[in-house]
């Protein structure tokens, strides 16, 4: 899903790309591969720890940074990117509404975010703790993401068999 959910943000060599809940890092040589500036965040201290250490020449050359946040409360300034993804970190998420309207507050108009996810119907059969795991349906996170400013908000899957789920939408 990573790759699918990479793929939709079709980065242009001036892009400045949030990650939300980047965790292990598995998408970020891509992004600083073809975008211009990469900012993780993630609520692990540790996470963000190991990633400034792994990507340091990219961290020190201004490149990329990584910062320890919510969803909810993202510790970023307004406007400030062109592209935000984030994959498998929808069911963490105390608020898809409040979680939208942030992506929307740092995204500079026209900026796209992708986010990946399994429906909730495949999430429900892995009994996560429900205390902390919340499966969502796909007209769920289109809504919050549109109540959040987003235009042209759609669910899109590699093909009719796979289980996998993008969101993608443009920040108005």
């Amino acid at each position: 899903m990573n790759s699918y959910a990479f793929n939709q943000l079709q980065l242009v060599a001036e892009d400045r790309v949030v990650e939300i809940g980047f965790g292990g890092a598995v998408v970020v040589p891509q992004l600083l591969r073809d975008a211009a500036f990469v900012c993780g965040v993630d609520r692990s201290q540790d996470v963000v720890d190991a990633a400034s250490r792994r990507f340091a020449e990219a961290v020190r050359s201004g490149r990329a940074e990584f910062r320890v946040g919510t969803i909810e409360n993202l510790p970023l300034p307004d406007a400030t990117f062109h592209k935000a993804l984030s994959v498998h970190t929808l069911y963490f998420w105390q608020s898809l509404e409040a979680g939208s309207r942030e992506l929307a507050r740092v995204l500079a108009p026209g900026g796209q975010v992708v986010l990946g996810f399994l429906p909730k119907a495949h999430m429900d059969r892995m009994n996560m703790p429900v205390d902390i795991f919340t499966p969502r349906e796909p007209n769920e996170v289109i809504a919050a993401l549109q109540g959040a400013g987003f235009n042209d908000v759609e669910v899109r899957r590699p093909t009719a068999e796979t289980a996998w789920l993008v969101a993608t939408g443009v920040r108005r």
